[in-house]
C-alpha cells in the first residue's frame, strides 16, 4: 500500500508539473517591424461598408485560449460571418455556423468533441435574406482557413464560392482530420487564388481581391497550410481580420500563443504560428488603428453594424 501511495503521489506530481509547463504565462517577443513598412495606400469606394452576422459560439475559457489566460474564467468563442459591401461585388469573411452544425459537431474527434460545448445563432444565409440580400448574389466567401467552423454556413449557400489560396485549396482536397468536414461537402465550390510578389505590410506576398486596396489578404501559414489574413480598409477604419491566428485578443496583445494542449489539437504548425502572432504583434504596436479581429472574439467586432430586416 506504501508503494501505491508512493507511485500516486509521483504521478499527481507529473501532472501538476504538465499543467504549469502547458499552462505558465508566457509572453512573446515583439520583434521590431523595419522602418521602412508603413500603411498601404487604399482607395475603398465611399458607400464601401462591413456587417458583423454571428452566428453562435463555443464555450470554453481563458485558459485554454492563450498561455497566461485565467483558470475558470468564461470566455465564448464567437462563430461570426462578416458582410464585406463593396460596388464591385459583395464578400463574406468566412460563413459561420449554418444550419447543419450539429451533424458537422458530431463529426469531429472525439476529444474535441467531450471539452467542447456550443450554441447555435442564426446562420448567415438567414440573416442576408432577412435583410433583402440574396444569398447566391454574394461574389464569394473569403475564408480565413477551411476548419470546420469556417466553413460551416457554406451549406446554405449553394453555388457561392469559397475563395482561399491554392495551398489551402490543397488541404481541403487532402485527408487530413481537420479538413473533413470541407473535404466532404459535395457542394463546396472552390475558388483558388495566387499571390502576387507584392509586399504588404512586412508580408512578402499579396492579393489584392478588387484592385483598390480595400481588401487585401497576404499568406499566414501555419494553423493550417494555407492560412491567410485579410486587410479590410473602408473610409475611415482599417481592420485585419486574423482567422484563428490567435483566438482572442490577448494572442496578439500580450502577445502570446495557445496552451500546449490547444495548439496540439487545432495547429498543423505551431512555429509557424508563432510568427504570425510575433508578427501581428509587431504590426498592433506601430499601427494600433488597424483592429485587429481574431475570428472566436466578439469584443473587437461591438462596434461593427449588424444587418437588420
Amino acid at each position: 500500500m506504501r508503494r501505491f501511495f508512493k507511485w500516486l503521489g509521483g504521478f499527481l506530481l507529473v501532472l501538476l508539473v504538465l499543467n504549469v509547463w502547458m499552462f505558465w504565462p508566457v509572453r512573446l517577443a515583439v520583434p521590431l517591424l523595419d522602418a521602412s513598412i508603413d500603411l498601404p495606400a487604399a482607395h475603398p469606394p465611399p458607400d464601401m461598408a462591413i456587417y458583423a452576422l454571428p452566428t453562435g459560439a463555443m464555450h470554453s475559457q481563458a485558459v485554454f485560449a492563450y498561455r497566461g489566460g485565467t483558470p475558470g474564467e468564461h470566455r465564448d468563442f464567437t462563430m461570426t460571418a462578416y458582410l464585406v459591401r463593396h460596388p464591385r461585388g459583395d464578400l463574406l469573411i468566412d460563413s459561420g455556423f449554418g444550419t447543419q452544425v450539429d451533424a458537422q459537431f458530431a463529426r469531429l474527434p472525439m476529444l474535441m468533441q467531450v471539452t467542447s460545448t456550443y450554441s447555435k445563432g442564426t446562420p448567415a444565409a438567414r440573416q442576408l435574406a432577412a435583410a433583402g440580400i440574396e444569398p447566391g448574389s454574394l461574389a464569394g466567401v473569403l475564408l480565413t482557413h477551411a476548419h470546420w467552423d469556417h466553413v460551416s454556413g457554406m451549406t446554405d449557400l449553394p453555388g457561392v464560392p469559397a475563395w482561399l489560396p491554392e495551398a489551402e485549396a490543397a488541404f481541403v482536397h487532402g485527408d487530413l482530420p481537420m479538413a473533413a468536414i470541407a473535404h466532404s461537402m459535395p457542394n463546396l465550390a472552390l475558388r483558388p487564388y495566387a499571390f502576387a510578389d507584392t509586399p504588404y505590410l512586412g508580408y512578402a506576398r499579396s492579393f489584392d481581391v478588387w484592385g483598390d486596396g480595400s481588401i487585401v489578404v497576404v499568406p499566414a501559414p501555419g494553423h493550417t497550410s494555407g492560412s491567410v489574413v485579410i486587410f479590410v480598409t473602408l473610409p475611415g477604419a482599417r481592420y485585419a481580420f486574423v482567422g484563428d491566428i490567435v483566438w482572442q485578443s490577448e494572442g496578439i496583445e500580450r502577445p502570446a500563443e495557445r496552451p500546449w494542449i490547444s495548439r496540439h489539437l487545432v495547429d498543423l504548425d505551431g512555429d509557424q504560428v508563432r510568427a504570425q502572432i510575433e508578427h501581428l504583434a509587431a504590426l498592433h504596436q506601430r499601427f494600433p488603428q488597424i483592429v485587429m479581429v481574431p475570428a472566436h472574439d466578439a469584443r473587437p467586432t461591438a462596434a461593427m453594424p449588424r444587418l437588420t430586416p
